[in-house]
């Protein structure tokens, strides 16, 4: 079993940074594709970004891209979402997952953690 616990959101003006945390535990990540995702009140959840578990490909939500970043630290079991210029729209709950299958369902979630941008 893996547990995921994501840390670091809060409520920033528009044009600020957050750096989201997602530590795990029960098992190592580095094997594990990551992701991030979101989910605003009334709206679907959507996938903001990803990386695989070599660290060699990333994917990023035409929304996000060139603001945020995903890396990961596999010594410390963690990984992170660099967000900068913050934007009212970036409102919601933010969630990792991991999936051992890169082509598959993400098998672990995180309980999320409340980005709020205030206009």
């Amino acid at each position: 079993q893996v547990q995921l616990v994501e840390s670091g959101g809060g409520l920033v003006q528009a044009g600020g940074s957050l750096r989201l945390s997602c530590a795990g535990s029960g098992r190592t990540l580095s094997t594990y594709t990551m992701g991030w995702f979101r989910q605003a009140p009334g709206m679907e959840r959507e996938t903001v970004a990803r990386i695989n578990w070599s660290d060699t490909g990333t994917y990023y939500a035409d929304s996000v891209k060139g603001r945020f970043t995903i890396s990961r630290d596999n010594a410390k079991n963690t990984v992170y979402l660099q967000m900068n210029s913050l934007k009212p729209e970036d409102t919601a709950v933010y969630y990792c997952a991991a999936k051992l299958l890169p082509g598959g369902l993400y098998e672990y979630w995180g309980q999320g953690t409340q980005v709020t941008v205030s206009s």
